[in-house]
């Protein structure tokens, strides 16, 4: 903890980000102690504003807040009505019939959503209850106690010079204590890193592997728009370079949600996800949805997919980690927002029990047990645990068949056919040297379709104050171009679907590595691949990153 001084704010209990599992936690502590007094805080510049999923959205996590959610007009406006998964070569397609499914798979009774919405719509349910929620507010320290615990966090610490020093109009921020912390902060949370590090919850578990996804949203023509109806495809454009796969989304006004992801445990370094994307909507079956419409959004953020033998312990002292900062994405239905929003409910039941029994600080064992062992998120995770294992280590082909052999017997008899399958690294360990693989050359973009990543973050309405310590922090800075630059070929200058990193040469002279942070939309990427774990993502102030719509 740094030296400032600061005033502090007293909670019962203090949750970060204004995401599924925050918000629903904070909804639940209310609904059942109305007199608890419960602060929300939320980096992005208002409720939703770094909120980016796919989303077909099962609603069980809403139907367990409010019952009547339909009544209180929940934006939940567009129920799938069919459901299609294509695997695609380079001009065709072979759709998989859906009586081959698992059922786990079925679409039925859920709903095409903008979660940035959903979470507005959570934040004004919450400020009815009476959480005090407060947007714009970075949480960039956290405060222990004397005994080891969590106390809480800093929050509000405005006007850093670039050199990190305090401007002239340097704003210290506050603490805010709780008897428990709530983070939820979502993928790679630069808190939730340190909570795992200091108390070693990863221990025992696989390591955590993550996707890359990346999302357009399209006005189409009107003739092409079918509303309700749901896409995935695998295959092509990645091949054998990566895994992954696409969603196309029909939801609402004659718009449709393109998503593209890659798991990012894929080894030639050339592999260029944020092109992959590109070149993706150029197959014909996604040309012709397209053509004659224009997009209007674009953003990324990372995805987490080790499943369940990969969820770290979720409680310390003080602490609860909620939603995708402990791994809840169920990876063959590509859904993670319904676990999220019950670990936040459980976690503020668990706690909500603490508090009125006099306790604080200490670890909230029942919501641990609940998420691993005992509850819906585990009955959710573990039938689906080796699908994510399975296509990494036997690829498209062997995993998609292995991977619905298991998970069908996993339906008829209760248990997977394989076990636990462990991953084996990190999806950093898993880059190889360039030397070992062939680049990739990448169409040029047509400005139709396909778009540079610079014109596209524009889509994004991301904004950094350029002033302030880049939020990118390198651990050894002379490791991007004495290493990484030879012996992986520069990476993160395509890893990064921002443009963020580049390697500049000029007059002859050495390359230069340049953070261009202003681009950032918060993905976390950097801070999962790269290969020698130099980069740090930590959090700028507040307000600062994208400002998504209706991602």
């Amino acid at each position: 903890m740094s030296e400032t001084a600061r005033e502090a704010m007293e909670y019962d209990v203090v949750i970060v980000g204004a995401g599924p599992a925050g918000l629903s936690a904070a909804i639940r502590l209310k609904e059942i102690a109305p007199d608890l007094d419960v602060v929300l805080l939320e980096k992005g510049s208002e409720v939703g504003a770094h909120i980016l999923s796919g989303a077909v959205l099962d609603p069980v996590g809403i139907e367990t807040l409010f019952p009547d959610w339909k009544e209180r007009g929940a934006p939940l406006n567009v129920p799938v009505k069919e459901d299609n998964f294509y695997i695609l070569g380079e001009a065709g397609r072979v759709r998989v019939p859906n009586w081959m499914m698992p059922p786990l798979m079925n679409n039925h009774g859920n709903y095409i959503v903008s979660m940035g919405n959903v979470c507005r719509w959570l934040a004004g349910q919450a400020e009815a209850l009476g959480v005090e929620i407060f947007p714009g507010m970075s949480c960039s320290e956290l405060v222990y106690g004397e005994d080891g615990r969590v106390k809480g966090v800093v929050a509000g610490e405005f006007g850093r010079q670039a050199d990190g020093t305090p401007g002239p109009n340097y704003e210290p921020g506050m603490e805010l204590h709780g008897k428990y912390v709530f983070l939820g902060e979502g993928v790679r949370g630069s808190l939730t890193k340190q909570v795992m590090a200091r108390y070693d919850l990863q221990e025992g578990r696989c390591p955590q592997k993550f996707g890359l996804g990346m999302k357009e949203i399209w006005e189409i023509d009107p003739e092409k728009h079918q509303e309700g109806t749901v896409t995935h495809t695998m295959g092509w454009p990645l091949g054998k370079n990566a895994g992954g796969g696409s969603f196309i989304y029909h939801l609402e006004n004659n718009q449709v949600y393109v998503g593209f992801v890659v798991h990012l445990n894929y080894e030639n370094p050339y592999v260029y996800p944020y092109m992959e994307f590109q070149r993706f909507k150029h197959h014909p079956m996604v040309a012709d949805l397209l053509k004659g419409g224009k997009r209007v959004a674009y953003g990324a953020r990372a995805i987490s997919e080790g499943g369940w033998q990969s969820m770290p312990r979720a409680v310390a002292p003080g602490v609860a980690l909620l939603g995708c900062g402990v791994g809840l994405v169920n990876v063959p239905r590509i859904k993670g927002n319904h676990n999220a929003m019950l670990s936040g409910i459980e976690a503020a039941e668990a706690a909500a029990r603490a508090i009125a029994a006099g306790r604080a600080g200490d670890e909230l064992t029942e919501y641990d047990d609940y998420i691993h062992k005992d509850g819906p998120i585990a009955k959710d995770l573990k039938p689906v645990r080796n699908v994510k294992p399975l296509w990494s280590h036997y690829g498209i082909l062997g995993g998609v068949v292995l991977g619905g052999i298991d998970m069908w017997w996993a339906t008829l008899t209760g248990n997977t056919m394989f076990g636990t399958i462990r991953h084996r690294k990190s999806d950093a360990e898993h880059t190889e040297p360039a030397e070992k693989h062939e680049p990739i050359h990448y169409p040029r973009p047509d400005g139709v379709l396909s778009f540079d990543r610079l014109t596209n973050v524009s889509f994004s309405m991301t904004n950094h104050e350029e002033s302030q310590p880049a939020h990118l922090k390198l651990k050894d800075a002379s490791i991007p171009v004495e290493i990484n630059l030879p012996t992986y070929a520069g990476p993160s200058a395509r890893y990064c679907p921002a443009g963020v990193y580049e390697f500049v040469e000029e007059d002859g002279q050495a390359p230069r590595f340049v953070i261009n942070f202003q681009n950032c939309v918060h993905c976390k990427t950097c801070d999962i691949k790269d290969p020698l774990q130099n980069i740090e993502w930590t959090v700028p102030q507040g307000g600062d990153g994208p400002n998504y719509p209706n991602m």
